[in-house]
């Protein structure tokens, strides 16, 4: 191990020795949220009695879009930088490994690793593979498998969730229900804040501080991931008719801005004043809004790793074109 010692006690001659991975752990730590993008879609979809829905198609194949942006916003992936790429569309631009160190999340390390050793291969292919989705047999063993019970599992592991055993008719099926409900109150907070306030906010708590990198864009992913798995609804039955379907259009022009890179700028249309002050264009208003997260979005950005985040952009473009959004 190749530590090093500093001298503690104002030079008293006193050393301890460190690890310096174990800073750069720490500090990579203190840039993410608590839960990872695939572990927050799981508890949007979870029911009270601990089960996923068996009619859902959709949410294993938006998992393992998840897997790749997640890699993404950690640094480990990003689109390769040639200049012919802008060529293709976003699903189709190569991607590679730029940091090889593992991230401590089984399903992440798993998808890395097989990153490494592949050649290189498209946004699009990647989620593809993973989700199984190919008629390539000699590419068959790049499927992840069982994604949805282990992440049940870890989230059992982080006192998330619990597991039961209940009788359905004739078996047993074991189920997660929900041990701690902070973690899943913190989640619904942040689409309601996003899609039902009255002004587009990304808030900020013990499990989402200011100090996670991406923050505004990893809100942006997990709305997007939801609504392109079929979940978001459970996160806004509380609301009204109305209120839900604003929200979902409020989350298909997010999927639009955030499918294109660099992110878009959402075009809204005159707003109306009447007598008594208030807009006579909500359309126009959510949009005001939501260009006020596209602009926070646009600033993370500008910071750099532009490449990781057009993977981010590229999942987007595919989830925004999947069966349940048309």
């Amino acid at each position: 191990m190749n530590g090093r010692t500093t001298t503690a006690g104002g030079g008293s001659g006193h050393k301890i020795a460190y690890d310096p991975m174990d800073l750069e752990t720490r500090s990579e730590e203190a840039e993410l949220p608590k839960l990872t993008l695939m572990e927050e879609i799981i508890l949007l979809g979870i029911k009270e009695w601990g089960l996923l829905s068996f009619w859902n198609d959709n949410i294993s194949y938006t998992l393992r879009g998840c897997i790749v942006m997640e890699l993404a916003l950690r640094g480990r992936i990003a689109v390769i930088r040639d200049p012919n790429r802008r060529r293709f569309p976003l699903a189709d631009r190569y991607i590679e490994v730029v940091d090889e160190k593992m991230t401590g999340e089984v399903l992440l390390d798993e998808a890395l690793k097989m990153m490494k050793v592949s050649e290189r291969m498209s946004i699009g292919s990647w989620v593809d593979l993973m989700s199984g989705e190919t008629w390539n047999v000699m590419k068959i063993g790049y499927q992840l498998k069982q994604v949805r019970e282990r992440l049940a599992k870890g989230l059992v592991d982080k006192g998330v969730l619990r597991t039961e055993k209940k009788n359905f008719l004739l078996f047993d099926m074991a189920t997660h229900p929900v041990s701690d409900p902070t973690f899943k109150d913190d989640v619904l907070r942040r689409v309601l804040n996003l899609l039902a306030a009255r002004t587009a906010a990304v808030p900020s708590s013990s499990l989402y501080p200011e100090s996670v990198k991406y923050r505004t864009i990893r809100a942006v992913c997990m709305v997007c991931s939801a609504f392109a798995a079929n979940v978001l609804e459970n996160a806004l039955v509380h609301l009204s008719y109305d209120q839900r379907e604003l929200a979902f259009s409020k989350c298909d022009e997010l999927l639009q801005e955030f499918s294109q890179w660099p992110f878009g700028r959402i075009q809204t249309g005159p707003v109306v004043v009447g007598q008594s002050g208030t807009t006579g264009n909500a359309d126009a208003t959510a949009g005001a809004n939501l260009a006020e997260i596209t602009r926070l979005a646009k600033l993370e950005a500008n910071a750099g790793n532009d490449l990781q985040l057009e993977v981010v952009a590229g999942v987007i473009s595919i989830l925004s074109r999947m069966d349940s959004l048309l």
